[in-house]
């Protein structure tokens, strides 16, 4: 993804509209991907007047949708057969993110303050989840 994908299709198709939604204290969270702290992104979310979370350099622990992406990323591996061309792995990401069962993702979200309470104690460095 480039900085220019990022803007363009989950900025201006999804955030700006969802900001648009919500209260004036929305707060956008993002992480320190390189395509989300390109120039463009950032003139962009200024021009929408949108705030972003400060979010510490080596804190992905803090975001729980990368914790499902390796949910998903593991299903995906642990499948017989792989997936061999694109359509296929299309269909096994869309069967497998809607096998992830809920309680796994009501726990990650469960186990946030827990996680936010070591990223504080070890000043935003590497946590042991």
């Amino acid at each position: 993804m480039t900085g220019h994908i990022y803007r363009d299709v989950i900025l201006e198709q999804h955030v700006r509209l969802f900001r648009g939604a919500m209260d004036a204290e929305f707060l956008f969270m993002d992480d320190n991907a390189r395509p989300h702290r390109a120039n463009i992104v950032d003139e962009c979310l200024q021009s929408e007047d949108i705030t972003r979370m400060d979010w510490p350099a080596y804190s992905p622990d803090l975001n729980p949708i990368e914790h499902v992406w390796d949910m998903l990323g593991r299903r995906i591996a642990a499948r017989q057969p792989h997936p061999t061309c694109l359509p296929e792995l299309r269909r096994a990401l869309l069967d497998e993110w809607c096998n992830i069962p809920q309680d796994q993702i009501d726990n990650l979200i469960l186990s946030m303050p827990r996680r936010c309470k070591a990223c504080i104690a070890s000043s935003g460095r590497h946590t042991p989840y």
